[in-house]
């Protein structure tokens, strides 16, 4: 059954969605591990494969109504294949000498997972012999980039050098994340017809969600030292400033943002507009938002173990140069994702967001040499101010936004309410 303009996101689709958040931990857990800029390198190109199958996902469940018919059946399949590639993804650089070739292994699960997709789209498309033979592009370019992948795998395995083995690795799982992303330019609409512009902007808003979440469970499950930590003052400290820190990560996206930029794609029904702007504002967009939300998890990885520390100073250790960038990096390139989609979508410059990205970028070589939880301290101090500052900066558009979407919660609501006081 096609989906329609009015439809949302289904609990099905939430289900789906569960796997997504072992697979940012996993991405995390493949940089935390081992801390080095070829590791980061690695998990930016694992999350970047990940996000292109969870986009799959929605566009989906926008044509068509996941939870109907046999939809569900392929969507646990495709599960299925997320979840054993996501369990490949701390292997999915290295050959194996026993069991299973993990770089294999993640190629294989991610041919399924596009595929599974790819056969409802054609399904979809089988009786319009144009849309068919868009269908045949689409199909190509997962072969192209699987064939990457598969490439990849056996470098581990034909050449000795492991600088020059690393180096065709990284080249090979680049040129896939190219093939993916520019055909999905130079394709277009092809890729992004979107149906319902509130269930688009629903499941990228709950994949905002999804990593937020994942940012609070890095720092609660940081701790390594027992059953719980000790109730000290640093240790309260750093939770107070994550949690504080990821707040504020929040409202800046979700206060007016999130309802501006899906009003713009309602307003938007040429479909070649609207597939630019879903495309551009929120698959190409939203991937650094989550990118840096990432970044920001992996660098409070830690905070409540090295707070309770005996052996560590009562606010720390310097962070250092890899976890400033990784922290601080990693807020300044959400909030400059955010300002680079209110600029395209809802045509205005947000000035707080932009300053508070250049003074972060500014004082992080002097924050690298303080102590951790001063270091927390100013990054928390400073996305406060920004969000403070842009929230505070009505010019009207604010309070437009937010009484639209008040307005148009309410209508849905008494819809709702009298469809069920006669059928129900």
């Amino acid at each position: 059954m096609l989906g329609a303009p009015g439809s949302r996101g289904t609990r099905l689709e939430l289900f789906y969605d569960l796997v997504f958040v072992l697979a940012f931990l996993n991405v995390t857990h493949l940089t935390a591990s081992h801390p080095s800029w070829i590791n980061l390198y690695q998990a930016l190109l694992v999350l970047a494969l990940l996000w292109w199958c969870w986009t799959g996902f929605a566009g989906l469940g926008n044509m068509v109504r996941a939870d109907q018919g046999v939809l569900p059946v392929v969507g646990f399949v495709t599960v299925a294949g997320i979840f054993l590639l996501v369990l490949s993804i701390p292997r999915a650089f290295v050959g194996e000498s026993t069991g299973l070739n993990g770089p294999l292994v993640f190629a294989g699960c991610y041919f399924l997972v596009r595929a599974a997709q790819l056969a409802v789209f054609g399904w979809v498309a089988r009786s319009d012999r144009a849309a068919f033979r868009r269908w045949l592009k689409l199909a190509a370019v997962a072969v192209i980039a699987t064939a990457l992948l598969v490439a990849a795998g056996q470098v581990p395995h034909r050449v000795a050098d492991s600088t020059v083995a690393t180096g065709l690795q990284l080249g090979f799982w680049t040129a896939a994340v190219l093939v993916e992303y520019v055909a999905g330019i130079a394709l277009g609409g092809s890729y992004w017809v979107v149906i319902s512009a509130g269930h688009w902007a629903e499941r990228h808003a709950l994949m905002i969600l999804i990593a937020l979440g994942e940012s609070i469970i890095t720092l609660g499950l940081g701790w390594v030292g027992g059953n719980a930590p000790p109730l000290t003052v640093p240790v309260m400290t750093a939770a107070v400033l994550g949690i504080a820190t990821a707040a504020v990560l929040w409202w800046a996206y979700f206060d007016t943002l999130a309802f501006g930029v899906e009003q713009v794609m309602h307003h938007a029904r040429e479909p070649a507009t609207r597939a630019r702007l879903s495309r551009n504002a929120y698959t190409y967009l939203h991937l650094p938002m989550i990118t840096g939300i990432i970044f920001f998890a992996l660098g409070l990885k830690d905070q409540l173990s090295e707070a309770a520390s005996p052996s560590t100073p009562p606010w720390g250790e310097p962070l250092g140069g890899f976890r400033i960038i990784v922290l601080y990096g990693g807020v300044a390139l959400y909030l400059l994702s955010l300002a680079g989609c209110a600029r395209l979508a809802l045509r205005t410059v947000h000035w707080p967001l932009l300053g508070a990205v250049v003074v972060i970028v500014l004082v992080a070589p002097a924050a690298a040499r303080l102590p951790e939880l001063v270091a927390l301290v100013m990054l928390a101090a400073l996305c406060v101010g920004a969000t403070v500052a842009e929230t505070l900066r009505e010019d009207g558009l604010r309070r437009r936004i937010r009484g639209l979407a008040l307005e148009e919660q309410v209508a849905v609501e008494g819809a709702e309410s009298e469809w069920r006081r006669r059928h129900l």
